[in-house]
């Protein structure tokens, strides 16, 4: 006779089994692909650099930084179209109050936040006390802090700064042991303030998510609004938060941005919140709610950091190519999230008729 599998073991393999990880697993899975066949394809130029893994992270890390709030708000059910418009207007405020007006610098990230966190606080409270739709709400955002962005200057304004300059050339130095002593690895990789800021943000929001009560409500409520406030959460506080924390997630973004560029511009990061939208959605985040990790979004990030770098090392390929492989990603996690919810919905079934 076969062996019997332990109950704790059969409780371990359910639960790493559960649909909602398939999205996740599959999320790594191509990325390892993809980082597989560049390592073979690429390895002897450099494509398996510690330098070049580590420029996947930090080339996008103020789409990431946006992510991590877009991953909130996608599993309340909810989507924010305003968070590039929000990331474009803070690098505006700092570079004109720094610039034009001749604030400091500090000042005006602190004004920024207030805007950019007021700006998400209102569009939960629309969404919530008004009923209006998430997409309509964002949208008017967008098109808000874009016009904002407008009348503030349609030049880009330069911005030049000693605390500016040093935020910008912070690095920390990835080192190896070697005969007694730390040295620098060849090629040289470092870790800069916007990747820095990414990576927390990330454990940020896993903790906010798994181990906080607002964090379990999030998840409720996408799974089921109705039910939520059927057992007393506090859906409103709760999607207004979120979203107050979005418009946090998108300053961050925009303080990023203007690290890398030193510079404020009225259409920057022009269609960025496609960007952080795909890298939850790739990430396994499902667009109608309930399901979601920060793990997936980091991941997610990756993925659409590795389709660039393969197109650079191949040297022969348009930068269009990158576009179309988000795309054909973007259609393959759609599918594949369509087949777990259906997935789902059966088993949930199969146990409602097997309790009755």
């Amino acid at each position: 006779m076969p062996e019997r599998i332990p109950d704790r073991q059969k409780n371990f393999l359910a639960r790493l089994l559960k649909p909602q990880y398939i999205m996740v697993y599959a999320t790594i899975g191509i990325f390892l692909l993809i980082y597989i066949y560049g390592a073979i394809r690429y390895g002897d130029i450099g494509f398996t650099t510690l330098r070049t893994f580590v420029n996947m992270f930090k080339d996008n890390a103020y789409y990431g930084i946006m992510a991590v709030g877009m991953t909130m708000v996608l599993i309340t059910g909810g989507i924010d179209l305003s968070v590039a418009s929000v990331a474009c207007l803070t690098g505006m405020i700092v570079a004109y109050g720094t610039s034009v007006l001749g604030y400091h610098p500090a000042v005006c990230m602190v004004v920024a936040m207030v805007v950019g966190v007021g700006l998400g606080l209102l569009q939960g409270a629309a969404i919530h006390f008004l009923n209006v739709p998430p997409f309509i709400t964002t949208l008017a955002g967008n098109f808000l802090a874009r016009g904002v962005c407008s009348l503030i200057s349609r030049e880009s304004i330069s911005i030049s700064h000693p605390m500016i300059d040093a935020l910008a050339g912070w690095k920390w130095y990835l080192r190896k042991y070697v005969d007694g002593e730390w040295v620098k690895i060849k090629p040289i990789a470092f870790i800069n303030l916007n990747l820095f800021v990414f990576l927390i943000m990330i454990a940020i929001g896993t903790f906010i998510l798994h181990k906080t009560k607002f964090g379990r409500n999030i998840y409720a409520i996408g799974g089921n609004e109705q039910s939520a406030k059927l057992m007393g959460l506090p859906v409103g506080r709760t999607k207004i938060l979120v979203y107050g924390f979005n418009g946090f997630c998108s300053v961050l973004a925009g303080l990023a941005y203007l690290l890398e560029v030193k510079s404020g511009w009225n259409l920057a990061l022009n269609g960025g919140e496609l960007e952080a939208i795909s890298c939850a959605v790739i990430g396994g985040t499902l667009l109608t709610g309930g399901y979601g990790y920060m793990i997936g979004t980091l991941f997610g990030v990756l993925l659409k950091s590795a389709i660039p770098a393969l197109i650079t090392f191949n040297g022969t390929l348009l930068s269009w190519w990158g576009k179309i492989a988000t795309g054909g990603l973007l259609a393959l996690f759609i599918v594949i999230q369509r087949v777990v919810v259906t997935v789902s919905e059966r088993r949930k079934d199969d146990k409602k008729k097997t309790t009755a």
